[in-house]
């Protein structure tokens, strides 16, 4: 089983690759920059149309069982409707969070074809419909497009065979979720595996919690 796990250097991602890797699983880990253990890894800045070039092309005839968009940020965190919200900043959020997912499954989907392959995209439940109790707009906004992306992916995709499911993974305690985060990344990771696990095309298009229920849209 081959997986490769996008924004694998450190937080979420970082977990989930260990935890595959000890489980025998042959993991592939992308990172930004200098990988932070030994393994096979990949430069990739998601943001970056060069690096998803030279990611399909240095796995080209490679097999991907699972593919896991984990890579994301959360921009201006804690900022008020009062304080600014640049322009820069929404369009380095949707980069990165949207754009990132979109084009990553874009350059691996021959690798995907050829399993089929299934596709794990990490949400929020911030990013859903049903529940807005405002603030962290950035964040909340390319969570809801991107749960989005990961339903009309669902609909393209179950036709070839390919599964595609939108997760959260709790509140992890990362430097993206913080010291008073509600449990540690190992956790996130432990239910996350297990959630990827039961993906298939009878749940293709699900919005669930790492911890086992689904999200309401």
């Amino acid at each position: 089983m081959t997986i490769l796990i996008t924004g694998a250097g450190r937080g979420i991602g970082r977990a989930l690759l260990e935890a595959y890797r000890n489980a025998g699983a042959e993991v592939i880990g992308t990172c930004r920059g200098t990988p932070p253990a030994p393994g096979r890894w990949i430069r990739l800045d998601v943001r970056a149309e060069a690096d998803h070039a030279a990611m399909a092309a240095e796995l080209a005839g490679q097999p991907i069982d699972l593919l896991v968009c984990n890579a994301g940020i959360f921009p201006q965190a804690g900022r008020s409707l009062d304080q600014p919200h640049d322009a820069a900043a929404w369009q380095d959020a949707f980069a990165t969070n949207v754009t990132g997912v979109f084009q990553t499954v874009q350059a691996l989907l021959p690798n995907l074809r050829r399993g089929p392959g299934r596709i794990a995209i990490i949400g929020s439940a911030m990013g859903s419909h049903s529940r807005a109790p405002g603030g962290s707009y950035l964040y909340r906004a390319t969570k809801a497009a991107v749960l989005n992306l990961g339903r009309n992916l669902a609909h393209d995709l179950r036709p070839e065979g390919i599964a595609v499911g939108v997760y959260h993974p709790g509140w992890v305690r990362t430097d993206m979720g913080g010291a008073g985060a509600e449990i540690d990344p190992e956790r996130s990771a432990q239910g996350l595996a297990a959630r990827f696990a039961d993906l298939d095309l009878a749940t293709s298009g699900c919005f669930r919690s790492h911890d086992g229920p689904d999200i309401p849209f």
